[in-house]
């Protein structure tokens, strides 16, 4: 999801996508919770993000950069964000996409942070999740027959509050309820009246589809997932540079994607007035997230894996009853690493230390900081910069793609990378670099790394991003 969604209007926004999401359940919990205007990924891609936002871990720390490996086997048994909550007596139950489903990803949604079996929305019929389609509008007659699963999903966090509301009011036992829904992502299936909210004629052209001048090849990604479904595949585009759809295409993706992000509203919408039903609203806390942003046809570029600022930006809120109820709006950077010491100091938990170098024997740290400074002051500066990473093979080298993104710049390099297991970039081997001035060029359509005239802010970049994380956080 990308922080396209009316309560981050102001500042940096609008975005350079048109028109702005209908989402006026997330703009209600916004305005009574910590909104992070400038909240980044450490990995634009659903398994390595989650996996660092739920262990409060860096990718080059659970050693997740794809779908397929579990951070307990090649990172290590590390205390995850929910059970955490279940070690300091709190009921946990998830359902949905929190953790990257499967069995290689997750063992099947990581069972030891739940005290109760997790719960995934199964299809009883219909046929929108083909890969015939990127998206589908689903008519009333069908859905009605054949529930969508983010309303099987919504549905049963609304049965699972009502069960355990009553111990946590009375005092019993708290409940952590982690509640993921699947869109927007691909393909985007929503109810067809969602459509409704965004006619054809007021949806706009990415005024960018073209590559950075300048771009380094590794930053490009050929957004082959797309490229599967039999309506794309149809157009033969090649996900090569400089490449994209046609226009009509483009329009209806957005369109659909507008529409995804609006259904997906109403859902949490229906949830949150659950616990406003069950008198819970005052005394729980809510955090939203989505676990990446997304590309709609900028510079070209579909979909997500890259460490460009529509891939890595992404939105995030958390309601803290009685400290966020007027509202608080910040501007400052901030990472997802950042979520899972925020929640423990929140609920007033014992904080989680910091994660020495080497922390693969630790079972429970952080590298990441508590956001709760910026709820007494939203303009205080926690980190200099905000730290993202995205893998890529290129003439049979593994490179991989650090980036840092200031107040004012993006500064990326490629180096080689080793894998297991050292997992460490090798910086004297650079396939390229990327350095892009917000405030003259937010959508970052000009290198300058290659530039003279940038030369003294790129190096000095460059021994930030290469120092790492730890040098640009407050202690």
């Amino acid at each position: 999801m990308r922080p396209q969604l009316g309560a981050y209007e102001g500042g940096d926004f609008p975005s350079p996508v048109h028109p702005r999401a209908y989402s006026p359940n997330l703009d209600a919990l916004a305005k009574r919770s910590l909104l992070l205007k400038k909240a980044y990924v450490q990995q634009a891609l659903c398994n390595p993000s989650r996996s660092s936002l739920l262990t409060g871990r860096r990718p080059d720390t659970t050693h997740v950069y794809d779908l397929t490996h579990y951070f307990r086997k090649v990172g290590g048994n590390f205390t995850t964000l929910p059970q955490y909550f279940k070690n300091n007596g709190y009921m946990t139950v998830g359902m949905g996409k929190i953790f990257h489903p499967g069995k290689e990803a997750s063992d099947y949604d990581d069972p030891i942070s739940w005290s109760v079996p997790y719960y995934q929305a199964k299809l009883k019929g219909g046929h929108y999740f083909s890969k015939n389609h990127s998206w589908v509008a689903v008519p009333k007659a069908e859905y009605e027959k054949y529930p969508l699963p983010d309303e099987i999903l919504a549905d049963h966090a609304i049965k699972v509050l009502r069960e355990v509301a009553p111990a946590a009011k009375s005092g019993e036992q708290p409940f952590f309820v982690g509640l993921g829904f699947l869109k927007p992502h691909l393909p985007f299936v929503f109810r067809e009246e969602f459509l409704n909210l965004y006619p054809m004629e007021n949806i706009s052209l990415p005024d960018n589809p073209y590559a950075p001048v300048k771009m380094p090849e590794g930053a490009w990604f050929d957004f082959s997932n797309l490229r599967t479904f039999g309506d794309i595949q149809r157009l033969n585009a090649s996900g090569a540079i400089n490449t994209t759809f046609p226009d009509d295409v483009v329009k209806q993706l957005r369109r659909a994607y507008y529409s995804a992000i609006s259904y997906v509203d109403s859902l949490v919408g229906q949830v949150i007035q659950e616990l406003d039903n069950l008198g819970l609203a005052n005394n729980t806390i809510i955090s939203f997230w989505g676990d990446h942003g997304w590309e709609l046809g900028e510079h070209g570029e579909w979909c997500k894996q890259t460490n460009f600022e529509n891939a890595v930006h992404a939105p995030m809120m958390i309601h803290i009853p009685g400290e966020t109820d007027d509202g608080i709006v910040t501007e400052q950077l901030t990472e997802f690493v950042d979520l899972f010491p925020t929640l423990v100091e929140a609920a007033g938990l014992t904080p989680l230390p910091l994660c020495p170098e080497n922390s693969t024997g630790i079972l429970t740290c952080r590298e990441g900081q508590s956001l709760m400074p910026l709820v007494s002051n939203p303009d205080f500066e926690l980190k200099k910069a905000a730290f993202s990473q995205f893998p890529r093979s290129q003439n049979g080298t593994d490179i991989m793609g650090y980036t840092l993104r200031t107040e004012q710049y993006r500064y990326t390099e490629w180096p080689a990378f080793n894998g297991p297991p050292t997992y460490t970039p090798d910086w004297t081997n650079l396939y390229g670099a990327e350095l892009y001035n917000h405030t003259q060029d937010p959508e970052e359509n000009y290198n300058r790394a290659y530039d003279s005239g940038y030369s003294p802010i790129r190096a000095v970049f460059s021994s930030i991003l290469r120092k790492g994380w730890r040098f640009s956080q407050k202690p």
